[in-house]
């Protein structure tokens, strides 16, 4: 419930994420809320955005941007 903000997906690595990531298939999270984005895990956004697959839970269902907290 932190206030938060909206950065652009390549610019979120090293950021405590504000809402939960999760593509589907297979509908696991890759990001969840007060979790530190890794550049690992963006990259994988990156290609499963590339591959089409859709993508649940961001207020940005696009994934131009994420919500993190703000500080």
């Amino acid at each position: 419930f932190a206030r938060s903000r909206a950065v652009p997906l390549a610019e979120a690595a090293g950021e405590v994420m504000a809402e939960v990531v999760v593509p589907y298939p297979p509908g696991i999270p890759v990001l969840t809320p007060g979790e530190v984005a890794t550049p690992a895990r963006l990259a994988y956004l990156g290609a499963v955005l590339a591959a089409g697959v859709h993508v649940r839970g961001p207020a940005d269902p696009t994934l131009a941007t994420l919500r993190v907290v703000a500080g």
